[in-house]
């Protein structure tokens, strides 16, 4: 489930059926990284992006939902990103 040293950019996908919409595998990957192994650091202004810490590395990631049209924001986009952008966007990179 951790983060392998060369994954830059996880992004999930929802598939639709005929039974309705459900998520794909890294949709469910991506929930798992955030609820038991990435370490929270803030959110943006807008609440709707966050800012994460892979206890492993230090590597910092970001929780993005790319397409924010869709309902509840779409599916989730996890994907690393600098100190220096993490300062730019969430004021900190602890």
């Amino acid at each position: 489930m951790k983060l392998a040293a060369e994954e830059e950019e996880l992004l999930g996908t929802w598939i639709t059926s005929s039974t309705g919409i459900k998520k794909d595998r890294v949709c469910e990957r991506i929930e798992a990284l955030v609820a038991h192994h990435l370490q929270e650091l803030g959110k943006d202004r807008s609440g709707w992006d966050t800012l994460f810490r892979d206890p492993d590395d230090g590597r910092l990631w970001e929780l993005a939902y790319p397409a924010s049209t869709s309902e509840g924001g779409g599916p989730p986009r996890l994907s690393r990103v600098s100190a220096a952008a993490a300062r730019d966007k969430y004021g900190h990179a602890e």
